[in-house]
């Protein structure tokens, strides 16, 4: 299937937006970047083959002069959620197919609906609001590394670490289906830096991370096995009072969660004191260990470290872990920490960054072959981006459809852990095909796949 290069507007050269032109341009899109600063424009086309604007992205000229009514999609990610709607109001106004607009504001949260209906915007993301339903989603299971969710939470996919006295140290994954868990998959295998899409006679081994997806009483009982019975989270110290920890707040509450978070900002901690009542909201240091120590730190069942500084952040984790807090959860914008530094001895890392990018990149994949049918319900990469787990949409013209999937030619390191019909997901098996309307869950190393067809050879 030939796909035509999408022409895509990028508003903001920040974090997120030089994300977006890296991973974007590698699709092998046409991208246009719209940046007020000079040299923050220039540090990034350095290192994309993209075009770029100097400019402010609210400005009808410098859109027209973008050739913004050419435009298949326009993505605003600027530092200023007034700046994202007024460019994709008018981006819109001006031709261009698709607007993506990233508002932050907790004041705009519950108006995001109302906006994209009055003003013509077509997708509003929060990153913040985002970063708050992972961290709530990883705090369901204490011990596992990243917790990702496909279909509306039908299917849920764990990463965990094989331990040295673990039953799974050794073993032969045919063995793990046929003696202990036959609808749990282990999908992927990360080895130090290799990455793996495993056969039945993979052998597991300590040290591994391993990615596993089955249905969530499944999976729990697979947790229990692990020897991670223990009960479920129920306090939570939260160091750093910004946006995401707003939204976690709300999202702790609401499950009766014990919680007290630390600030340093007076202005902070009162705004979310006066905004949840129920939260214990501390205005002081939370890496003063004097501090903590006072506060009863230990005496928690997880941590999670939002300050605005990466250091801070894994340092607090690493404190966490030391004195006996049984979940961590550490937020490290800067990715390039990844490259340079050795993460194994931390638990959750969150990067709002790149849970948004990753929602864009679905959402234009999507828009390329679909043009708003959304054929990519869910995307996410995982173990260090080698790999992606994609949800598809089963059209009716598919290739793929009334096939057993014993005789469809797919690609290599590629595997369909799950078929979902009627909201039920169906463990496949050799014989099993894939009907219209299905939506199937693929794991594969093979990059940019934008279309279900594509998983065949």
């Amino acid at each position: 299937m030939e796909v035509k290069r999408m022409k895509i507007i990028i508003v903001g050269a920040g974090k997120v937006g030089e994300l977006l032109c890296r991973d974007l341009s590698n699709e092998g899109n046409d991208i246009t970047l719209i940046e007020e600063n000079q040299k923050v424009l220039d540090q990034v086309l350095a290192y994309s083959d993209i075009m770029g604007l100097v400019g402010n992205g609210a400005n009808c000229e410098i859109l027209k002069e973008a050739n913004v009514e050419k435009a298949d999609i326009f993505i605003a990610v600027t530092q200023s959620d007034e700046i994202n709607i007024i460019s994709s109001v008018m981006a819109k106004k001006l031709g261009a197919k698709y607007t993506i607009a990233r508002v932050r504001n907790p004041e705009y949260s519950s108006q995001i609906q109302f906006m994209t209906d009055s003003l013509g915007i077509d997708r509003m993301l929060n990153p913040e609001s985002e970063a708050a339903f992972f961290i709530l989603k990883n705090l369901e299971f204490p011990k596992a590394l990243n917790v990702e969710s496909f279909s509306r939470n039908t299917v849920n996919m764990l990463e965990v670490l094989v331990e040295k006295n673990s039953y799974l140290n050794g073993l032969k994954l045919t063995d793990f289906k046929n003696h202990y868990f036959k609808s749990i998959l282990v999908c992927i295998v990360k080895r130090n830096q290799e990455v793996y899409i495993p056969t039945g006679n993979f052998i597991l081994t300590e040290g591994d991370r391993i990615y596993v997806t089955g249905l969530q009483t499944e999976l729990s009982e697979f947790y229990k096995s692990l020897g991670h019975s223990e009960e479920k989270i129920k306090s939570v110290v939260i160091i750093g009072a910004g946006k995401i920890t707003y939204y976690l707040t709300s999202l702790l509450l609401e499950k009766k969660v014990n919680l007290k978070v630390f600030e340093t900002n007076e202005e902070k901690a009162k705004y979310l004191s006066e905004t949840y009542e129920k939260a214990n909201v501390i205005l002081g240091d939370g890496t003063d260990s004097l501090l903590l120590e006072e506060e009863q730190f230990s005496n928690y069942d997880a941590c999670v470290s939002l300050t605005g500084m990466d250091e801070e952040n894994v340092i607090l984790s690493m404190y966490a872990n030391k004195v006996g807090i049984k979940k961590t959860i550490t937020k490290i914008n800067n990715s390039s920490l990844f490259r340079l530094l050795d993460f194994s001895g931390l638990q959750t890392i969150v990067t709002p960054k790149k849970i948004i990018a990753d929602y864009i990149i679905k959402t234009v994949r999507s828009f390329i072959n679909s043009q708003h049918e959304e054929n990519i319900e869910t995307l996410y990469r995982l173990a260090d981006n080698k790999v992606e787990a994609i949800e598809f949409k089963v059209s009716h013209d598919s290739k793929v459809i009334n096939i057993p999937l014993k005789n469809l030619n797919i690609k290599d390191n590629l595997l369909i852990a799950y078929i979902i019909r009627n909201n039920e997901a169906i463990f496949p098996g050799g014989m099993d095909i894939i009907l219209p309307e299905d939506r199937i869950i693929i794991v594969t190393t093979e990059k940019y796949l934008n279309h279900v067809n594509k998983i065949l050879k």
